[in-house]
Parts: structure tokens; C-alpha cells; sequence
């Protein structure tokens, strides 16, 4: 079956965007590296956004995923770009009920229950599935997280857009794999337990 993967970059106080929700890529808090570009084209160039894989001469199939979902306001960061799909080379899936009605975009809206879309979607063959943010989201998905692969960034910004947003709950993700990047970076990977 196919695993629901929360990859994403976050601080050490757990937040993946400042308090304005704006794109955190290159941000002070979130500097890309040329470690951190080596990393991500060696082990994940399918989450490197379709201008970034063209410029690099990336090409072809995912290694690890071939569907992306995320929420509106991640979404919303990639339109603000000039994208309204920042990952043609996915399956790509936004969560939203404002983009319901929106029959002209190149992405799949789920506007009713995620997890329901989610659970569908790991039912299908294929790669795995990446869940790109945003922390509303994830914390709706956290029943179905499998897998949480996290870019920890050696910063602390006291404030912004926690990587889980919502209600207190529980899961225990215990580590089963860690690269330390020369940049400061450390990639922490962490199965659901079972």
C-alpha cells in the first residue's frame, strides 16, 4: 500500500513559515544550500518544482513519489509565483472548498473530506504520496501519515505556521533514519508507530 509522506522543511521549534504564511524557500530561517540542493536532487528531485527541475535538466519519473497534495494556502504561494501547478511531473491534489468550483486548473481540487480522498489514494498502486503542507492540513492527515521526513533547519523563530495546526492529539513517529547536511541541516526520517 501506498504511504502518505509529510516531507517538509521545518525549524527546530517546529515551524515550517513565518507568521506572514509567505514562501519560507531561501528565507533567513531557511537558506537553500548547495548541500541542501545536492540532497534534495540526489534523494528527492520530484519534489523540486517544475521551473527548478527544467533549469537543472531534471527529467523523468519520481523516485519516491508520483502524487503531491497540499493545501490551499501552499497552493496559494505556487500561484503567486506565475504556477498554477508548480508539480506538472505529479499527480497534483489541492484541498480546498474556495477552489471547488474552479473547472480551469491544471490540479485536482478535493473539496470534501481529505482523509477519505487520502485513503482512496493510498488504496491505488503507485509511488508514494507527498503531503508538501500546509500544518492545517497535516494535522487533518495525521490519522494517515505513515512517514515524516523532515528537512530540521538549525533556526528558531518563535512564531508562524506550525508544522501540525489544530486540536491536541497524539502519534508517536519514531526516528529510523538521520542525515547530518555539512549546511547545518539535519534529515530526519520517522515511521508511524505501529
Amino acid at each position: 500500500m501506498r504511504k502518505l509522506v509529510y516531507y517538509v522543511a521545518v525549524t527546530l521549534d517546529g515551524f515550517i513559515a513565518g507568521p506572514d504564511g509567505g514562501d519560507p524557500s531561501g528565507a533567513e530561517f531557511f537558506p537553500i544550500t548547495p548541500d541542501l540542493i545536492e540532497f534534495i536532487v540526489a534523494n528527492h528531485p520530484e519534489t523540486l518544482p517544475g521551473p527548478a527541475r527544467d533549469a537543472m535538466a531534471i527529467a523523468g519519473e519520481g523516485r519516491h513519489f508520483d502524487t503531491v497534495i497540499e493545501g490551499r494556502g501552499s497552493y496559494d504561494l505556487g500561484l503567486a509565483a506565475g504556477l498554477d501547478d508548480a508539480y506538472p511531473h505529479l499527480r497534483h491534489l489541492v484541498v480546498s472548498t474556495s477552489l471547488a468550483e474552479r473547472d480551469d486548473l491544471p490540479v485536482e481540487i478535493v473539496s470534501a473530506d481529505p482523509v477519505a480522498r487520502v485513503r482512496e489514494l493510498k488504496a491505488e498502486d503507485g509511488l508514494d504520496i507527498w503531503l508538501v503542507g500546509g500544518g492545517t492540513l497535516a494535522r487533518a492527515l495525521l490519522p494517515e501519515i505513515d512517514r515524516l521526513v523532515l528537512k530540521v533547519n538549525p533556526s528558531v523563530i518563535g512564531s508562524g505556521i506550525p508544522l501540525f495546526a489544530g486540536d491536541f492529539t497524539h502519534a508517536r513517529f519514531p526516528p529510523v533514519a538521520q542525515e547530518d547536511l555539512a549546511g547545518g541541516v539535519r534529515v530526519v526520517t520517522l515511521d508511524r508507530a505501529s
